[in-house]
């Protein structure tokens, strides 16, 4: 299965994970996944389920979009 990947502005096809647009953004990624995954009393890694692991990442996405829309909020008039 292929993977669409926007860098640059420029949509590409890729075999691999998707890479950050913003430099530093990793770790703080990073530290909000292993934040959610104590919080869900996730053990992430190769043993656990993909449910379980999906629901972190589940969770990062919806973090990530109230951010995004509370930010968004503040430009609003």
């Amino acid at each position: 299965m292929r993977r669409w990947k926007i860098v640059n502005n420029q949509t590409s096809r890729s075999n691999s994970s998707n890479q950050l647009l913003v430099s530093g953004a990793e770790q703080a990624l990073e530290q909000m996944k292993y934040e959610i995954a104590t919080e869900f009393g996730v053990q992430l890694g190769a043993e656990t389920t993909s449910r379980a692991n999906g629901s972190v990442g589940g969770e990062i996405t919806k973090r990530l979009v109230q951010m995004a829309e509370q930010q968004l909020g503040g430009f609003q008039q």
